[in-house]
């Protein structure tokens, strides 16, 4: 090479190579940051929280229902300290200080008074962008402790966070607590699952599956003790000591996935179904929230009052809750969550 054609190729060469080398390392160090988890300090987060792992018990679960519907009691927004007393429990439970989750509040006005849902996030490792809801409703119709409606609900909830706590699965689990399923927000703009499910929604978050944990702990071996709807009477047991899991057409996959990993993970009997919408019951909880927004959702229940006589009423207290099966339900919806976890 001649002295003109090195002097062209220090001029013209050397700096565009740099400047690919800079345009190279930028993209790099970019990709890289996009790798990188959202919070810096997760794994030592997610370390600390597998110091507060349990498996799914009794104990825990008697003392979750005795708070809810003891200590606290009724807890709508006609109560607001009571309501409030709920919150802050929950999310002290959940949170860094018990569990060790990072507890997301979404607040909102729903009649003047300030509530809101609380989050807890267990983030995915290899499908970290999908998303499974395990949601409960806190509140409590006015007049009632709300042991089994829905203190069963949260208890289990809280007792699954516990059970996942510090140990990602392959996609992202999210933990809910929801306000206002009751009268007089049911089905409403004030609802706390439709507010929730709603801006899941304008953010494109990409939920798989949601279940809605609904007044899950009565169970008899009475013959006569099951009611169903008109028209639903022959298709199904007159004994009511099974768990339904309830889903509408767009949701069959993710209602049959269910009670097949929950027939796999307990001795609970238990029953899938997909109903129109329009049937007594069948939309009677925070899921409905989900499938106005058209995600896949599922909810698992003792069907409440066409089994449960203390249904909505003062007498809905711990002492009806068979704790030994309640505990073993929950068993059986954590093997629900791992399935629908790790696809």
């Amino acid at each position: 090479m001649n002295e003109g054609k090195v002097i062209r190729f220090l001029l013209v060469g050397l700096p565009t190579g740099l400047l690919l080398l800079g345009v190279g390392s930028m993209f790099y160090s970019h990709m890289s940051i996009d790798e990188e988890p959202f919070d810096p300090n997760e794994e030592v987060r997610l370390q600390a929280a597998s110091l507060n792992r349990r498996e799914v018990n009794q104990a825990d679960l008697e003392r979750y229902l005795d708070t809810l519907a003891n200590r606290i009691g009724e807890r709508n927004t006609q109560l607001p300290g009571k309501l409030e007393s709920s919150a802050v429990w929950i999310e002290s439970t959940l949170g860094q200080s018990n569990i060790g989750y990072d507890i997301e509040r979404q607040g909102f006005k729903a009649g003047g008074t300030e509530v809101r849902n609380l989050i807890a996030e267990l983030p995915g490792t290899t499908r970290r962008d999908e998303i499974v809801v395990v949601g409960a409703h806190y509140d409590t119709v006015p007049g009632s402790p709300g042991a089994n409606d829905n203190g069963t609900g949260v208890a289990a909830m809280i007792a699954l966070g516990q059970a996942f706590a510090g140990d990602p699965q392959e996609r992202t689990i999210r933990f809910v607590a929801f306000v206002n399923e009751e009268p007089p927000y049911f089905h409403t703009e004030e609802m706390g699952s439709l507010v929730y499910a709603r801006r899941c929604r304008e953010r494109g978050d990409d939920i798989k599956a949601m279940i809605s944990l609904e007044t899950i702990g009565y169970f008899s071996d009475e013959p006569g003790s099951q009611k169903f709807p008109e028209g639903l009477e022959e298709e199904f047991p007159d004994t009511g000591d099974f768990l339904v899991f309830v889903g509408n057409e767009a949701s069959r996959f993710v209602t049959d996935s269910a009670e097949a990993a929950f027939a796999r993970g307990c001795d609970i009997p238990s029953i899938a179904g997909v109903f129109p919408e329009s049937i007594p019951g069948v939309a009677w909880s925070d899921h409905w929230s989900f499938w106005q927004v058209d995600y896949p959702a599922v909810m698992v229940t003792d069907t409440a009052p066409f089994r449960y006589p203390h249904y909505h009423e003062d007498s809905d207290t711990v002492d009806k809750v068979d704790m030994e099966k309640f505990t073993e339900a929950v068993k059986g919806l954590e093997a629900v969550v791992r399935t629908w976890a790790n696809p």
